[in-house]
């Protein structure tokens, strides 16, 4: 089943593989990473958000349906979602 997997696009970056930081953007005091990852031939949305709290660095990490065939408009949702996930929830995601 893994020769199978690797040959039509199942092998390292796919779902549950960590996904690799392709863009990072300030947004508000937040840093927001952009990690998409292959899944099914097609880059799945994904990101990290964090902020130092106190001192205590916060982290929330986001998955979302949306599916592109290209890398980089994987890369421009994942980071939009993260901010509007700011701009919504702001220091709340972390609670």
């Amino acid at each position: 089943m893994s020769f199978l997997k690797r040959l039509f696009g199942g092998g390292s970056g796919e779902a549950g593989s960590e996904p690799k930081a392709a863009k990072q953007v300030e947004h508000k005091g937040f840093t927001i990473v952009a990690t998409p990852y292959k899944n099914d031939g097609q880059y799945q949305t994904c990101g990290v958000i964090t902020k130092e709290i106190d001192g205590v660095v916060k982290e929330h990490k986001f998955i979302r349906a949306d599916r592109f065939a290209g890398l980089d408009d994987a890369v421009d949702v994942s980071i939009r979602k993260g901010q509007q996930m700011v701009d919504e929830q702001g220091e709340r995601m972390f609670g």
